[in-house]
């Protein structure tokens, strides 16, 4: 019995010092599990996963109409569903040092769409970590133009930009680096922002396509905004003025400026022709475009509701194509097909045979400057504190203001080439109204009533073009 008393005294001794080392051993590292799950916590919680989804149904007057509310229509096509924008976006802050600011942030956004992929943002932002003052940004993003070129288009109140903003600024993007100056929220001094930025001057890649920068030319862009609140934030407004300067290389092509002919007839005529360019010294001579914008805003929360007032103009020298004012993203160029004929004769029979080969190639297109200006305007209510806002805006593009009206596709002397319908200008007002189902969702039906210049000397243009569009969109925001 005592034997049995030892040994079952000996086991409980045994369990009891292995029961001992083993809280030791967790005591021993349960802080360092704990403390490594909270740094991927905290890692997690740095990274924000955000995205929007844009599908629409849509009506326009005719069949294959071409326009700016999401594109043209396909030839034959009235009505249509299609998926406007499809937004998945990732962002990165670096944790706040000691002075209450984050000195990294790294942001990848892709847009998926019936046309296929295509990235949207993809850029690296590093402020000094002294005074917090100065943000370096590189990589693909917003040029920094205005207010309706950087406003988010999930934010944006009416479904597209206006014609002038997707003409002049294609895509919103650009690969470049850009210098921001602004105080910190503790220095007071955060009211006034100032963007200084180097950019290719191709634009974005859209859907399936790829950014190439053609030349050695790089474009600056520059912003600054003043923005205020008062009266515990009822009443904010902002105002802002841009400038831009860039260009693209000059090919060996013929380049138009807009004159005046000996029968005092307007149109394009030769500025340099290409003869007399030295094709050694083609990649030094580029074509320049320059604009100045201004842009103000103003929002009221008041009894009846916000109140937001919001309007930019923009004017500037453009140059491009005879069918197109669109900034290029690629050299401008023309496809050409030449037929070459060969005869051969039967030496049996005296027979003549004549073949015909075709070559297609591609060579630089003439180069068309114009002066133009373009502007839009907001009002928007919200009524009272419902969910239900109205939306009204007024927005226009002249992609030529050196002529008007009949002017516009008039047969003009030997050696200039007349103005034809790129050179119309175009109105657009639309009305809408939006409704917010709830933080994420967002219901609007907007109606755009587009009106043209008409000329006489026109084909297609002597009249107003049924190109009117009615927009049904759900916004889901995550």
């Amino acid at each position: 019995m005592k034997t049995k008393v030892t040994t079952l005294l000996f086991f409980l001794l045994v369990i009891l010092f292995a029961r001992v080392k083993a809280q030791e051993i967790i005591s021993d590292t349960l802080p360092g599990h704990v403390a490594g799950i909270r740094q991927e916590l905290d890692v997690l919680k740095r990274i924000k996963i955000s995205g929007y989804i844009q599908a629409q149904y849509q009506i326009t007057d005719s069949a294959g109409s071409q326009g700016f509310a999401g594109g043209n229509f396909a030839p034959g096509v009235d009505k249509r569903f299609i998926l406007r924008e499809s937004r998945l976006k990732l962002q990165y802050d670096a944790p706040i040092n000691e002075k209450g600011w984050s000195t990294s942030q790294f942001v990848f956004q892709i847009d998926a769409s019936q046309n296929g992929l295509a990235l949207k943002d993809m850029y690296a932002k590093f402020t000094d970590p002294w005074s917090g003052w100065f943000s370096i940004t590189a990589g693909m993003q917003n040029r920094p133009f205005g207010f309706e070129i950087v406003y988010s288009s999930s934010l944006r109140e009416s479904p597209d930009r206006g014609r002038m903003s997707q003409i002049i600024f294609p895509g919103e993007r650009d690969l470049g680096a850009m210098l921001t100056i602004q105080g910190t929220k503790l220095s007071n001094w955060d009211w006034i922002k100032l963007d200084l930025g180097m950019f290719n001057g191709t634009g974005a890649p859209g859907a399936g396509a790829s950014v190439n920068d053609f030349d050695k030319f790089k474009d600056f862009i520059g912003h600054i905004g003043l923005s205020k609140s008062y009266k515990s934030e009822l009443i904010k407004w902002g105002l802002g003025a841009s400038y831009y300067k860039g260009g693209f290389r000059q090919d060996v092509a013929d380049n138009y400026k807009f004159g005046t002919d000996a029968n005092s007839v307007k149109g394009f005529m030769i500025d340099k022709k290409k003869a007399d360019i030295n094709t050694s010294l083609v990649a030094q001579l580029s074509v320049k475009r320059t604009s100045v914008g201004f842009d103000g805003q103003i929002n009221i929360d008041w009894l009846p509701g916000i109140t937001t007032l919001r309007a930019e103009y923009i004017q500037g020298k453009q140059p491009a194509t005879s069918g197109s004012s669109a900034s290029p993203s690629s050299l401008p160029s023309s496809t050409v097909t030449t037929f070459t004929s060969v005869t051969t004769i039967d030496t049996t029979s005296g027979a003549a045979a004549t073949t015909t080969t075709a070559k297609t190639s591609t060579i630089p297109s003439d180069i068309y400057t114009r002066n133009f200006n373009g502007a839009y305007f907001y009002f928007l209510q919200n009524i009272g504190n419902s969910p239900w806002q109205t939306i009204i805006k007024y927005d226009w593009y002249d992609p030529n203001t050196d002529i008007k009206g009949d002017e516009i596709g008039k047969s003009v002397a030997s050696g200039f080439k007349a103005s034809n319908a790129t050179d119309l200008k175009y109105s657009t007002w639309g009305f809408g109204l939006a409704y917010r189902w709830d933080a994420n969702v967002k219901l609007t039906a907007y109606y755009d009533l587009v009106t043209n210049e008409t000329s006489k000397n026109l084909s297609g243009a002597t009249n107003d073009i049924k190109d009117n569009v009615f927009t049904l969109r759900a916004q889901v925001k995550f």
